[in-house]
């Protein structure tokens, strides 16, 4: 009994020993969270966290991201995560919203030429997604 009591235990410590490990990749941030209080950032490397204690709230690619709406396909990326972090949630309809108000803008323009268009709404959106902590690189419109 008492060993079965003590392989049991073992092997608890060895499972949340193996969870508090965390390998966070290049190129990407993990926001963390302990007790739903404001985040830490984790960059890439190997990180210790405490089980049940901290929790991954986000798991920002540095890279770039892809969103493709009806019309086109906008690139951004995230510049500074701990401005980021607390819209990135909300960041691909906040994109997404933008675009349909710059097109639509666009549209009453008259202007027929799709990249120009493009460069217009990547301005556009900068203005509103740079202060927080985020940058739209490319807006590719499909042909109407």
């Amino acid at each position: 009994m008492l060993t079965t009591i003590l392989i049991a235990t073992t092997v608890v410590a060895f499972a949340l020993a193996a969870a508090s490990v965390r390998r966070i990749p290049e190129g990407q941030v993990y926001s963390v969270r302990r007790f739903g209080r404001s985040p830490s950032l984790l960059t890439a490397g190997t990180h210790v966290l405490v089980p049940v204690i901290d929790r991954v709230f986000h798991k920002i690619d540095l890279g770039g991201q892809v969103l493709r709406f009806d019309g086109g396909t906008v690139y951004w990326q995230v510049l500074e995560p701990e401005a980021a972090d607390e819209v990135f949630d909300e960041a691909p309809e906040m994109i997404r919203s933008n675009v349909v108000a710059a097109l639509r803008d666009a549209s009453s323009a008259h202007s027929a030429d799709r990249r120009a268009v493009g460069t217009q709404l990547k301005h556009t959106m900068n203005g509103s997604l740079r202060s927080r902590g985020m940058l739209v690189t490319r807006v590719e419109l499909d042909a109407a």
